[in-house]
């Protein structure tokens, strides 16, 4: 078996388009596939484990990080920060696994410009009036909280363009299949295989 370094990618999408449910079963259906775990400056929530759920850290440290190149992006969100390790990246990669960064756009687009083969891959809710459905049936934001959370949609959406998929969330099933097919369909591109191509075509 030949083994390689794994692939890196991002899904980004506006707050109730379904993200965290397609990711979280693709990470749990997909084998060699892990989810990022960020570094972070807020305290740790009950129930939040360090090092599985994040890591976290104090901001002289994270500080630190900065200045030396330790993130490759970082992004400042409610007053916290957080970032992907470059060294734990690297790691991960190293092995052979493939890694998904659940992070949003901001920070998917730093991703891009410090790994520009990332696989970026953007969920769609099916309309901007669906997308508001859904946010009030969960039933957990305030009438402005849900106004902030629409605005930011919109400015998620105008950048739909810098992603390499878009994935349309309007049948669940459907839209974990196109998830999935992108992860697969990656593994298998020309420039993934094409060490292991040669080799063969060494043998002949």
């Amino acid at each position: 078996m030949i083994h390689h370094p794994g692939n890196v990618f991002v899904v980004s999408a506006p707050s109730g388009a379904g993200k965290s449910t397609l990711a979280q079963r693709l990470v749990r259906t997909v084998p060699g596939l892990i989810f990022s775990i960020s570094f972070t400056t807020r305290k740790p929530r009950p129930g939040e484990v360090d090092g599985q759920d994040y890591f976290f850290i104090d901001d002289e440290r994270f500080d630190a990080m900065v200045r030396e190149g330790g993130f490759v992006e970082w992004v400042q969100v409610y007053g916290h920060r957080y970032g992907t390790g470059r060294d734990w990246l690297n790691e991960m990669l190293a092995t052979g696994l493939d890694v998904l960064l659940d992070i949003e756009t901001t920070g998917a687009l730093n991703l891009r410009r410090a790994i520009p083969d990332a696989r970026m891959v953007f969920i769609l809710p099916p309309s901007a009036a669906s997308l508001e459905a859904r946010l009030r049936s969960r039933g957990k934001d305030s009438e402005e909280q849900i106004g902030i959370r629409l605005k930011h949609a919109r400015h998620e959406m105008e950048l739909y363009h810098a992603y390499d998929y878009l994935v349309m969330n309007d049948d669940l099933e459907l839209a974990y299949k196109h998830f999935e097919s992108i992860v697969y369909a990656t593994r298998a591109s020309r420039e993934r295989v094409a060490p292991a191509a040669q080799k063969i075509l060494e043998g002949f």
